[in-house]
């Protein structure tokens, strides 16, 4: 028999990350262990003070059979209380927070409850593939906002034309933003709340990287309006617990009540016990300051190698990431092909497989490649290094 892929899973192509990991199976196959700044998973250990709490949460749990779509009551007070305490917001966890399977399953989940076949979905690019993938699989139309140096990394809302707005039903914004590195300002959030009310678009705040910053702390769009806007959180970077797959939605009770209805009707809630070990993270910040001053050093020691080597000061404001220039003339693929050589073998995400085609044929990510900061500060010394040799 025939075996056909369906035009959903057709739409979406190759996912860039898994890309990444494919070029790193092959230096290895060369006997080759490469230097991976490639896919933003932290290679710090998750803190044992996390993984006691997620021991004794097993032990608690252990016949309390599936855990709740929405999350445990318990969770929901944490995550409202975190949020009270870091941006000054004050939710109801009943009925303005639920549980998530961690960002990924929320983000391109979300579309289902909101997008109708046709409707348009504004999207930052580059950005976060699940946006469009998410978009597409719920059949609706991805529109491409362009992030890029001369707007200084935000979307340029006035230039969104009138019959898309029309037509759009939701917008994707991320700040502090994977990949360039940006904070965004009061200003843009206030701006933001309210272009989506006048518009009558969902804004949705993808705000991940809220937690690693080196200088300003970073704002919350919820801290500007309530009223059609919706937050993504996520315990994944904050505490190094990717693995959990644990984080939390919140905002206007009305766009969570129907996202909890999709989730009833899609997934599973996180393991109970993985939520109390949630709720022991968001209970601390010491081991987040540590995160962020480890982060700090990591960022330093590239971001100078870089410049030593020839290449534009790219240090970031937030986030795992640095959004580094390409040399003059040479692409983003190129540029990260060259850094994956035998004598460097760096891996890295070329910028143009995060950006999207514009109408006029560009891709705002070209030009960059993305550096995670996940190796560690041993392995991130060698690798500056290597750049250090080279000159651009």
């Amino acid at each position: 028999m025939n075996i056909f892929a369906s035009k959903r899973v057709q739409s979406i192509g190759a996912y860039a990350f898994a890309e990444v990991d494919k070029q790193v199976g092959i230096l290895r196959e060369k006997g080759i262990t490469p230097i991976d700044f490639g896919v933003g998973d932290p290679t710090n250990p998750t803190p044992s003070f996390i993984i006691e709490a997620l021991h004794e949460g097993a032990i608690k749990r252990a016949s309390s059979g599936y855990p709740s779509y929405a999350g445990a009551p318990e969770f929901r007070k944490a995550a409202a209380a975190w949020f009270e305490r870091r941006f000054g917001v004050r939710l109801d966890p009943r009925t303005e927070i639920t549980a998530s399977i961690g960002s990924k399953e929320a983000v391109f989940n979300f579309h289902e409850g909101f997008i109708d076949p046709g409707d348009v979905v504004i999207i930052p690019s580059p950005g976060y593939p699940p946006y469009t993938r998410g978009t597409l699989f719920a059949e609706g139309r991805p529109y491409y906002v362009p992030l890029t140096e001369k707007n200084g990394f935000l979307p340029d809302l006035d230039a969104i034309p009138k019959d898309v707005l029309v037509k759009a039903k939701s917008m994707w914004i991320n700040y502090p933003n994977s990949p360039s590195g940006r904070i965004a300002p009061p200003e843009f959030f206030k701006r933001a709340v309210e272009f989506g009310r006048k518009h009558e678009i969902i804004i949705a705040s993808d705000e991940a990287y809220t937690e690693i910053y080196f200088k300003e702390k970073p704002h919350s769009i919820l801290e500007f309006g309530r009223e059609g806007v919706v937050v993504f959180q996520s315990m994944s970077k904050r505490s190094a617990m990717t693995c959990y797959r644990v984080g939390f939605v919140a905002g206007d009770k009305r766009i969570i009540e129907l996202f909890k209805k999709v989730k009833m009707n899609i997934d599973s809630g996180t393991a109970t016990f993985i939520q109390d070990a949630a709720i022991a993270a968001l209970s601390d910040e010491k081991h987040v300051d540590e995160m962020r001053a480890e982060y700090t050093v990591k960022r330093n020691i590239m971001v100078e190698a870089f410049k030593a080597a020839g290449l534009p000061d790219c240090a970031p404001e937030a986030t795992i990431y640095i959004w580094q220039k390409c040399p003059k003339g040479i692409s983003s693929v190129d540029f990260a092909k060259s850094l994956l050589a035998p004598e460097i073998a760096m891996v890295t995400t070329p910028g143009a497989w995060l950006g999207d085609r514009m109408a006029d044929g560009s891709n705002p990510g070209e030009g960059y490649v993305r550096l995670a900061l996940v190796p560690t500060i041993e392995e991130t010394k060698k690798a500056a290094e290597r750049i250090r040799r080279m000159k651009f």
